[in-house]
């Protein structure tokens, strides 16, 4: 397969996999995973490299950590019920994340960040707004947008329901 090389606006050359002919009939279900799968996977290795976190506990550090008044576990769940088929088993990632000194609980079952958990938060989420740069290098906004209204109109196309805060 003869691989068609673009080069974008930042003078950056990507490799792509098929003529622009050819790559109209390709299977979208299998870009779009393929694309999800890349994306998570980095995430997930960065997290787990730097700071021993896994995506899932980042996620509820994410929910309770800029929380003034802390949230609920049932709080918690209610937001990360759709993230990655996770939410059903986030109570074990909130588990650890109060175990390993990052939420405190308190008597009224509100989590909030502790300082070790409030520095972790600060300093994962400077790593995710570079793993964020990273992904988008040479993509403009309105080619982002474009992609994500047209991920969501074949979402909607095929009775499929999907949201994100």
């Amino acid at each position: 397969m003869l691989a068609h090389r673009r080069i974008d606006s930042e003078g950056t050359a990507m490799e792509y996999s098929h003529s622009d002919t050819e790559l109209i009939n390709q299977p979208i279900g299998y870009w779009s995973w393929a694309a999800s799968d890349a994306v998570v996977t980095r995430i997930r290795a960065a997290l787990q490299e730097e700071f021993g976190l896994t995506q899932p506990q980042w996620w509820v550090l994410h929910q309770v950590v800029p929380s003034a008044q802390g949230k609920t576990r049932k709080e918690v769940a209610a937001v990360l019920r759709g993230y990655l088929d996770i939410g059903a088993e986030i109570e074990p990632e909130i588990d650890t994340t109060v175990r390993r000194g990052w939420l405190i609980e308190d008597s009224q079952g509100r989590l909030r960040g502790t300082v070790d958990g409030s520095q972790l938060y600060d300093e994962a989420a400077r790593l995710q707004d570079r793993l964020w740069a990273e992904r988008h290098a040479g993509i403009s906004d309105e080619e982002y947008l474009t992609t994500l209204k047209v991920l969501q109109r074949m979402i909607h196309n095929v009775g499929g329901t999907a949201w994100h805060h």
